[in-house]
């Protein structure tokens, strides 16, 4: 039996996935939302997801709507695998908004994490989880694109 991969997906991620519906961030949210991959997320990195979507420069890109995004994050929360935080390692980033994403990878076991950002993770490693963009999490876990996802 095949293994569904979990996913601790970055902000940068579903922020080109609302400003492109034809990208690869778009295509691996559908992926998720088929159940081919599970996200996992903590609470502090959901209340980020809303924080940078609902950004008046954002809303302007995306071309969504606040009402928009709330449906999108409604959705999310009813398909992530809460991640619980016992643990924190800060600092091991450069970044200091990007510790949550390794602190959720790290407490989710997750075998990735999806990002535009991969310099910035380097001390990911460590840890033993990949960080990789969505075009490579397609490959590492063997994805398809899924063409179709029932609302």
């Amino acid at each position: 039996m095949k293994r569904i991969p979990k996913f601790i997906i970055d902000t940068n991620i579903l922020v080109a996935a609302t400003r492109n519906r034809y990208g690869p961030s778009f295509a691996l949210m559908q992926i998720v939302r088929s159940g081919q991959g599970t996200m996992c997320c903590s609470p502090a990195l959901f209340l980020e997801y809303e924080d940078v979507l609902k950004r008046p420069d954002q809303l302007a890109a995306s071309g969504l709507l606040g009402s928009d995004i709330d449906a999108i994050l409604n959705e999310l929360a009813r398909i992530i695998e809460p991640v619980t935080t016992h643990y924190q390692w800060r600092p091991q980033l450069r970044d200091p908004c990007d510790e949550m994403v390794l602190e959720a990878a790290a407490n989710a076991q997750a075998q990735a994490i999806v990002t535009y950002n991969l310099r910035d993770f380097g001390p990911a490693k460590l840890f033993g989880i990949p960080v990789l963009n969505p075009e490579q999490t397609f490959q590492q876990f063997n994805l398809s694109v899924v063409r179709s996802v029932k609302p």
